[in-house]
């Protein structure tokens, strides 16, 4: 054991201001992968926002979404019914954002 590394180490940390030891402690409390991943999006996202300058994509990712479930909606009506059995995709709209309310 390096005794002298141990106290070395021991007289920097107390060393530190509080602010620096809780640094410290998070940067040896072992994260999850989740965590790392989450924290890894939330910087990126950060930098994202700050390059666009705070500016929000248009159109909406809200609005992506709904588009691409629209149109995988589609896709799978295509694939499982018959042209003359399909509900129209209005009246699949409306039905979607009835139970959305």
């Amino acid at each position: 054991m390096n005794t002298k590394l141990v106290e070395s180490l021991v007289q920097v940390i107390n060393s530190l201001s509080e602010e620096e030891k809780k640094l410290l402690e998070e940067k040896l409390k072992p994260q999850s992968d989740w965590e790392k991943q989450r924290n890894r999006i939330i910087a990126r996202a950060k930098k994202i926002y700050a390059r666009r300058g705070g500016k929000p994509f248009k159109p909406s990712v809200t609005e992506i979404i709904h588009q691409m479930r629209e149109e995988r909606d589609e896709q799978l009506m295509q694939a499982c019914c018959p042209q003359d059995e399909r509900p129209r995709a209005d009246e699949r709209r409306k039905g979607t954002r009835e139970k959305d309310k």
